[in-house]
């Protein structure tokens, strides 16, 4: 009987160092290779032919969900979901396992604790590579997959992207696959108008540095908003600028759109970035509420936090309600704190929010998000 042959996909070193020490002492096992993304893990999976591979979900330029996904209609093989997402948060493991994980190994926390579970993930590859004709065979069954097994292999790098390049284009097109999880890499969202200055002000003084990304719609006209970053990076201990394109989203960083361009979140892998551009006018304005909470809808979801303060008009209530089905915690600020409660007022009419709240109140929900300790979501 030979060797199990075995691919570790994962984009921290520490967790490739571990796995690979571990699988390569074992005498029944071989190390093929290691990968720090799937399209580095796609060209080995077709020159080395692994038995069994281990799959992170977080990773750059694709997430480990949206892989799964490709190589199991492509190119089925038996895979082992190593993760500290599937502690956090149980429908990543059963989301994991519908995409057709063979099973699912709990990191619990981060990378050094991966010395935990070792010996786990060790019997669950052992698992796998003897089930495993068994297994394949009744998940072509269950995927109702037609396709022979050599059109599948043939067609695994077509799927995965020729290069990194179309990294944008496949990542976008399942990106819905990471919203409908709770991951490490959150995001808050926040659009206001008229007395939004002030509002923003009161809440920035308040929270520390090394929260999640915040970006912001802060209706204004060109010129004015690098202004207003500049001031209030100068009193915050978070980092506060305009936005830039194709910029990555950094934790402790507050992105103000910039006067004149609508301002998105896109996904790449398990990485947000910015997309700067000067679309029609939404509700009158642009920057738009609506665009960025849309994006972030799409694109983040259920790790996401919205949040609606004062202003004139209804930019951002379609908006909010859209993070709300997308299962986004939504906020608006409540009458008596706004200085003009027409935006609020809009969201509210539609059931945007999950919670009213005065704004004296949000930086505290906004540390309880940051935690994971916000009640009653």
């Amino acid at each position: 009987m030979g060797k199990i042959r075995v691919l570790v996909i994962d984009d921290s070193a520490i967790v490739r160092d571990v796995l690979s020490s571990a699988i390569a002492s074992q005498p029944d096992m071989e190390l093929v290779g290691t990968a720090p993304d799937p399209f580095v893990g796609r060209d080995k999976i077709v020159r080395d032919k692994p038995d069994v591979i281990t799959l992170d979900i977080e990773m750059p330029r694709m997430d480990g969900l949206t892989f799964l996904e490709r190589l199991m209609h492509y190119h089925p093989l038996p895979v082992i979901i190593v993760s500290s997402i599937t502690t956090k948060d149980p429908y990543a493991a059963i989301k994991a396992l519908e995409l057709g994980a063979f099973d699912v190994v709990n990191k619990p926390g981060g990378s050094l604790t991966v010395e935990e579970v070792k010996e786990e993930v060790l019997r669950k590859i052992r698992q796998a590579y003897e089930a495993r004709e068994g297994f394949l065979r009744k998940w072509q069954i269950h995927a109702g997959n037609r396709d022979t097994t050599n059109e599948r292999k043939g067609t695994l790098v077509e799927a995965a992207g020729e290069t990194a390049s179309s990294a944008k284009r496949t990542s976008e097109q399942a990106s819905n696959l990471l919203t409908q999880v709770i991951t490490t890499e959150k995001l808050i969202a926040i659009g206001a108008s008229t007395g939004g200055t002030v509002a923003l002000e009161s809440i920035f003084r308040k929270l520390p540095r090394h929260l999640p990304p915040i970006v912001v719609v802060q209706h204004m006209p060109e010129g004015f908003t690098t202004q207003f970053a500049l001031r209030l990076n100068e009193f915050c201990e978070l980092t506060v600028k305009e936005g830039e394109d194709e910029e990555l989203l950094e934790v402790g960083t507050v992105y103000i759109a910039p006067g004149g361009f609508h301002m998105e979140v896109m996904r790449k892998g398990a990485s947000l970035f910015l997309h700067l551009h000067k679309g029609e006018r939404i509700q009158f304005q642009r920057p738009a509420v609506d665009v960025l909470f849309h994006s972030v809808a799409r694109h983040v979801g259920k790790n996401a936090m919205g949040i609606l303060l004062t202003g004139m008009g209804k930019d951002g209530a379609e908006g909010l309600l859209a993070m709300r089905k997308a299962g986004s915690l939504t906020i608006a600020q409540d009458e008596a704190s706004s200085i003009v409660w027409g935006m609020p007022k809009a969201a509210i009419d539609l059931n945007a929010p999950l919670r009213v709240l005065p704004l004296e109140v949000v930086p505290e929900t906004i540390l309880q998000f940051a935690r994971g300790t916000f009640k009653g979501w």
